[in-house]
């Protein structure tokens, strides 16, 4: 009897000991899952529209809670879901703030009635591709944003199109709000690009 009496006791023992060990995994998969998912991201780039800055298979980290609280910088570096289709993730570069006017001439960027173009030391080339003649009126919670390689960039100059392509909308009119990324659909902040070379992505001196 003493002998089954301790091999219960063994028994109970061992499942316990199982479950503790349960626990401590299930606690680690879920911080594991926290931190990927709701403190960091992990980013591969796809395209090239934001060369130089950021090649073809680079790998970065950006920060999901960057504007819990603040709010994105011009030349802050952004994931969002794309407007026209938001089961798609793009990554490109803050370039109008909310409620400022964007205007584009002749390759050059002008923030409401500056006369004096922003400084884009980040381009890749001469930007001769959709670079005249443009205006945008940044919504209010809403940001205006374009990659660094400008000829060959799918952004904020294209998404009104994009969306009648899309058939998102059928007139232009509806299309415009399209061409703007609302504070909700950014995901997160590019902070340093880990593969392709070290590379601190948070560095807004061109501004």
């Amino acid at each position: 009897m003493e002998l089954k009496k301790k091999e219960e006791t063994d028994t109970k023992a061992n499942i316990k000991e199982l479950f503790s060990w349960v626990a401590m995994i299930a606690v680690c998969f879920a911080l594991i899952w926290g931190f990927f998912n709701v403190i960091i991201i992990n980013a591969s780039i796809p395209s090239g529209s934001m060369e130089n800055t950021l090649q073809v298979g680079d790998r970065l980290i950006g920060t999901r809670f960057a504007y819990w609280i603040k709010e994105p910088k011009r030349g802050d570096i952004v994931m969002f879901k794309w407007p026209v289709d938001n089961k798609t993730i793009f990554i490109k570069r803050v370039i109008g703030l909310s409620g400022e006017t964007v205007r584009i001439s002749d390759g050059r960027v002008y923030i409401n009635n500056s006369k004096t173009p922003l400084k884009e030391g980040y381009l890749k080339e001469e930007w001769i591709d959709e670079n005249d003649g443009m205006v945008f009126h940044v919504p209010e919670d809403s940001y205006f944003v374009m990659g660094d390689n400008r000829n060959n960039s799918d952004d904020g100059r294209y998404w009104a199109e994009d969306a009648i392509e899309e058939g998102v909308v059928k007139n232009k009119k509806d299309a415009e709000k399209f061409q703007y990324v609302k504070k909700k659909e950014i995901i997160g902040k590019a902070v340093f690009r880990y593969w392709g070379g070290f590379k601190n992505l948070t560095d807004t001196a061109h501004y």
